[in-house]
């Protein structure tokens, strides 16, 4: 039943690195008959010099990364209809403001980043809902470990931890916009566990919030 009712839906996975993200979306979209939509890392020609030299090429990676989600987002929006998609481009800027604080990427290139975002935006189609894959910065970097990227093997705990305090912000500001399912990704839920907890809270919750006040004039 979960299967039929979320066929329609645009599903975006956000977490940490390492987080589980792609086997999720992998799962999802083939439990829900959905198309996915993979976060471009395997052909990533940046990545590898990211790594290895981060203040040189963190404006012309994020640059291409935001270039290479917003062709997935044009594609969602002619294909039509429902998908998965292995990090939203909302995330993008997520990693640019923390390449910000941790003194690696200019002011001046994030405000370019920003505004170059901003203009995208208004071609872009918002998700229906997100899932929120919550993982410990420390968890986060045994699973880097775990799964053994050469170019991952620079990342330092003082980045997941600063990544992880902008993932916070990011969720409390996105979520006035965007129906945010947060889980609890510590320890892998089943697919089919997964389905039916995005059927209970987005299908079958409400999202309406209800205002009282006593007039004071």
């Amino acid at each position: 039943m979960a299967a039929e009712q979320l066929q329609d839906l645009f599903i975006g996975i956000a977490g940490l690195i390492g987080a589980g993200k792609t086997t999720l979306a992998t799962s999802l979209g083939a439990h829900l008959e959905l198309p996915v939509y993979f976060e471009p890392v395997q052909d990533n020609e940046y990545l590898a010099d990211f790594y290895r030299d981060p203040k040189s090429y963190a404006f012309a990676t994020q640059i291409y990364l935001l270039n290479r989600r917003f062709q997935q987002h044009q594609e969602i929006i002619w294909r039509g209809g429902g998908g998965v998609q292995d990090r939203t481009i909302y995330e993008d800027a997520v990693f640019a403001k923390t390449l910000v604080t941790q003194g690696l990427l200019e002011e001046r290139d994030y405000r370019t980043y920003l505004d170059l975002f901003r203009h995208m935006s208004n071609f872009m189609c918002r998700p229906n809902l997100i899932v929120y894959l919550d993982l410990s910065p420390a968890s986060s970097m045994a699973r880097i470990q775990q799964r053994s990227r050469d170019v991952e093997s620079g990342i330092s705990m003082e980045y997941l931890a600063a990544l992880h305090a902008e993932y916070e912000r990011f969720i409390h500001d996105i979520a006035r916009t965007v129906p945010v399912i947060r889980v609890s990704w510590e320890e892998y839920r089943d697919v089919e566990e997964m389905a039916g907890v995005i059927e209970r809270e987005y299908l079958h919750g409400s999202f309406l919030r209800t205002v009282q006040w006593t007039p004071t004039g």
